[in-house]
């Protein structure tokens, strides 16, 4: 009872959290005449509306696609067409063709709110729950004894993971729907490591299908359900091909049912994919954290490329980068090695590939957010630079206050949650003790296992020395840009520091998870 009434209270205060941010402004607001995300998102709502799916994605007369044309997979646009509907019931001029352009009424503004707020609760918050409750790492973390308030230590993995600001301020703030891909993707990592292979399979088309960025992720799952029937002397060569046969069926059977209404003749269908795969819009997306932005500031890339050989460097570069990862994942199919993987993917896709947006480090955030209580300080360091490095788009959207409190309250909230792992090396060795008389009908933790866990929490002082000195670049960056008027010769001076402060970091966490996936021995977390 007690434990239901704690997640009752973690919930609460995560949705509190998110309320708070819908009152500050979003993209594009009072912006024309393009206006930003939130227009782009309603409008969307109205082309799905009042035109036959067959013209969703090509350019007529009634669609300009040269204004927020619809450039997410089926089931964004299906999704579009439900919130069209139910907005058409509440108010018929919320989605009114052509003539609801730009509309921002407050009664508009609270309807596009809860509904992400809505999809937020039913799909993103289940799922991050599930997957801590589920996995053994929720009802079985080795530090349950301990207390903050009545509230089990292990509440703060969840509650970490649901107050992570990136995500909210671009979802509530910003405005976008990336609580249901995601959603999708970590109730599909429960089920890869729950060893339910299909319905992992069929989740993940659904998150790709919702925004086609989860291709940051698709190779280790891929990789990972590849490793795990390879033949061995478990599994014959008939099983373990039995079984990926079925996989593949299911997957194509996925995507073919999501995209039946695209299939009906072959111009339909590749004028879908040009507009999900673009190569018009360059390498990158305005200042973005990534390899490609910091190379641009010396040498102007689409001076001297064009869009074909850009798109080309960067597949060899990503897959050049990825590789390490994706040859471990097969060899090594452990469950850890796994969620280290989708870390690692996400970040080589990230840094090098084609058309990167700013907010797909939210990709990167969710898998270290799963990671989290595996390795306590890499990971919350990475969280807080992925956030930083969102810093330019918050200020255009009006969001630096919102920003700042944020990311205040995250640091110092998981700080002290986690302040004895975080930053004391003894805390291992006096709990020892404790752990290894605990037992559970599900896991029952040895002494050797506990320090082979536990042992990476024994930080060196160098590198709390670094994370500090770390987080007084991003206070220095983060009043500098607001505060400190740029030369006129370099307007956007502080935005680029921004991009190459945090890039410097990502290439330095990509090494890190690297090689901490290549050095794992045995898998403790999830077994």
């Amino acid at each position: 009872m007690q434990g239901k009434l704690q997640l009752a209270l973690i919930f609460s205060f995560a949705v509190f959290l998110r309320c708070c941010i819908m009152y500050h402004g979003y993209s594009g607001e009072g912006k024309p005449p393009m206006y930003g995300d939130y227009e782009a998102q309603r409008h969307w709502q109205e082309i799905t509306l009042n035109l036959p799916s067959d013209q969703w994605y090509i350019n007529t007369t009634e669609n300009n696609l040269q204004y927020w044309g619809l450039d997410y997979p089926p089931l964004t646009a299906y999704h579009s067409f439900l919130l069209g509907y139910i907005a058409n019931k509440i108010n018929p001029s919320f989605v009114k063709l052509k003539e609801s352009k730009g509309l921002e009424t407050i009664e508009h503004k609270y309807f596009m709110r809860l509904t992400v707020l809505s999809a937020d609760i039913i799909i993103y918050i289940p799922a991050i729950a599930y997957f801590f409750i589920n996995l053994h790492i929720y009802n079985n973390y080795p530090f349950n004894q301990s207390n903050i308030f009545k509230f089990r230590k292990s509440d703060a993995v969840l509650l970490t993971a649901l107050i992570y600001p990136g995500l909210i301020l671009i979802d509530h703030g910003h405005f976008q729907y990336n609580c249901i891909s995601l959603g999708f993707f970590i109730i599909a990592v429960v089920a890869i490591i729950q060893n339910s292979f299909i319905l992992s399979s069929i989740l993940f088309v659904l998150a790709l299908n919702y925004k086609q960025m989860e291709l940051y992720h698709a190779l280790p799952f891929f990789l990972y359900i590849l490793g795990n029937h390879m033949p061995c002397k478990t599994k014959s060569w008939i099983s373990c091909i039995c079984m990926l046969i079925c996989i593949s069926i299911t997957v194509l059977l996925t995507f073919f049912v999501i995209w039946i209404p695209f299939l009906k003749n072959r111009e339909l269908f590749f004028s879908t994919m040009v507009r999900l795969f673009p190569l018009d819009r360059g390498i990158f997306e305005d200042k973005v954290a990534n390899v490609w932005c910091t190379i641009n500031i010396i040498c102007k890339l689409q001076q001297h490329f064009t869009n074909t050989q850009l798109a080309k460097t960067c597949l060899v570069l990503t897959t050049c980068a990825i590789l390490p990862t994706c040859i471990n994942l097969v060899l090594s199919p452990i469950k850890e090695a796994f969620i280290i993987s989708l870390i690692n993917s996400a970040l080589a896709f990230f840094l090098f590939s084609f058309q990167v947006h700013e907010k797909s480090i939210l990709l990167i955030a969710i898998p270290v957010l799963m990671y989290f209580h595996n390795d306590p300080l890499p990971c919350f360091w990475l969280l807080i630079i992925s956030h930083f490095s969102m810093l330019p788009l918050f200020i255009k959207d009006d969001l630096y206050f919102a920003y700042l409190g944020t990311i205040l309250f995250y640091f110092c909230s998981v700080s002290w949650m986690w302040s004895d792992i975080l930053y004391n090396s003894t805390y291992a060795n006096s709990l020892s003790n404790k752990v290894t008389k605990s037992k559970s009908k599900n896991q029952q933790f040895n002494k050797n296992q506990f320090f082979l866990c536990f042992s990476k929490y024994n930080k060196k002082p160098w590198l709390i020395i670094a994370f500090y000195g770390s987080l007084l670049g991003i206070l220095f960056f983060s009043v500098m840009i607001k505060c400190v008027k740029p030369p006129e010769k370099y307007p956007d001076l502080f935005p680029v520091l921004v991009s190459i402060y945090s890039c410097g970091h990502f290439l330095f966490f990509f090494a890190y998870f690297n090689y901490i996936q290549f050095t794992l021995k045995k898998d403790i977390s999830f077994e």
